[in-house]
């Protein structure tokens, strides 16, 4: 298996996969958080934009937010969550990367998962170069690397957010694409120090 198909089959690919391709418009829980992650998105981008609380994402939610419906979407209880997502996988990167994405605000955790929804088909991009080029480990490592800067370019509120947090999947891809020589935690902060740097640059 290619290192691409490799990242076809991670934790948060086969989420995002079991959720944004459940096709029946009865209950597509995928549709419902997009709302809210364009609701979020569209907040964070604001001139001006103020601190993101509940009331405010349900007011922007189109076309009906509503409290109940956030927090089945954001969390502790949250349905089809990506960390519980992780922590049901339970190998050591997964419970790492859960850890560190573990939140205790609902807004902050529906933050990280828009990340990975705006950062997606960005992701996509990479995943059709990683697999139609050969390269070295660290070519793919900065691949990935400029692919979360540019996504970050087009994104710099939502990527600042959260402490620069970078999308969950890209760190999970980057554990993938050092073969097990790079633990969770220091490929999370390798991209959170990238972000960070590209930010103060300006």
């Amino acid at each position: 298996m290619t290192i691409a198909e490799d990242l076809r089959h991670t934790v948060i690919a086969e989420w995002h996969a079991r959720l944004a391709d459940n096709q029946s418009p009865r209950r597509n829980h995928w549709q419902t958080k997009t709302i809210y992650f364009q609701a979020t998105e569209q907040l964070l981008n604001a001139p001006l934009a103020q601190p993101l609380n509940w009331k405010r994402i349900v007011a922007a939610a189109r076309p009906h937010g509503c409290r109940s419906t956030f927090y089945e979407v954001a969390g502790s209880r949250a349905r089809h969550g990506m960390v519980s997502a992780l922590i049901a996988d339970g190998r050591v990167d997964s419970i790492q990367i859960a850890l560190r994405y573990q939140r205790q605000d609902p807004v902050e955790q529906l933050i990280d998962e828009t990340k990975v929804w705006s950062y997606w088909p960005y992701r996509q991009n990479l995943l059709n170069r990683l697999h139609t080029e050969e390269m070295t480990a660290d070519a793919m490592e900065d691949l990935l690397t400029g692919t979360v800067l540019t996504w970050a370019r087009n994104n710099g509120s939502l990527a600042a957010a959260n402490n620069h947090c970078p999308p969950a999947c890209a760190v999970e891809d980057l554990t993938v694409l050092r073969n097990g020589q790079l633990a969770a935690t220091r490929a999370a902060s390798r991209l959170t120090d990238s972000l960070r740097r590209a930010a103060t640059a300006g």
